[in-house]
């Protein structure tokens, strides 16, 4: 296989890992409402310069007003006491929190604490602060393979009992549509889904 091919299966991977941390339920959730996220992270860094600039990047041009306008206030509100700094920071972080989520078309549901981001995003933004990519090509890849592998295996051996007994065939048929709907989902997602908002639905594979 040529480095060009190898490239190639690179890059799938990675995008099909990332997809089906998408697809799994209870698992794929947005880490821009963590208390440890980017846009809190750059929050705490725009009150601490008294400068709103470095949050404005998290809202569109028509809701800055509105960021502006919650900064005066934040700022005004967490001199008055060490108490009242810590609310006035937390109605900051909310109020962007929650803008920068309308406007990527994904429900506000309030902020949640740190050191609750899925490992595989948390990978990502490592990546991006250390400037290097390949841990996390590794860690993706890895476990893209191990999804696959699994539903793959479970379903080609279930497939060699299958005209046994009619509970063994109603075995094949679970495990294989568990395994075509989970790589038609990967599918999916990686052609329609993206970050926040939730993906146009599309008709399901028939079986």
């Amino acid at each position: 296989m040529n480095t060009k091919s190898r490239r190639s299966l690179t890059l799938l991977g990675m995008t099909l890992a990332l997809a089906i941390g998408l697809l799994l339920p209870g698992e794929a959730a947005a880490h821009c409402d963590t208390l440890d996220g980017p846009v809190v992270a750059d929050a705490r860094t725009a009150l601490a310069q008294g400068n709103v600039a470095p949050v404005l990047k998290w809202v569109s041009l028509g809701d800055e007003k509105e960021i502006r306008t919650a900064f005066a206030k934040t700022t005004a509100v967490r001199k008055l006491s060490p108490e009242a700094e810590t609310l006035a920071d937390l109605y900051f972080f909310e109020t962007l929190v929650r803008i920068h989520r309308a406007g990527e078309g994904a429900p506000y549901t309030g902020l949640k604490a740190a050191g609750t981001v899925e490992p595989v995003i948390a990978k990502a933004d490592l990546a991006l602060e250390k400037g290097a990519v390949d841990e996390l090509v590794k860690a993706i890849l890895r476990h893209t393979e191990e999804g696959i592998r699994k539903r793959f295996i479970h379903a080609l051996e279930t497939k060699k009992h299958a005209d046994e007994s009619i509970a063994a065939g109603r075995k094949y048929v679970e495990a294989y549509v568990t395994f075509v709907h989970y790589v038609e989902g990967i599918a999916q997602v990686v052609h329609a889904a993206p970050h926040h908002a939730e993906a146009t639905p599309q008709a399901p594979h028939q079986h």
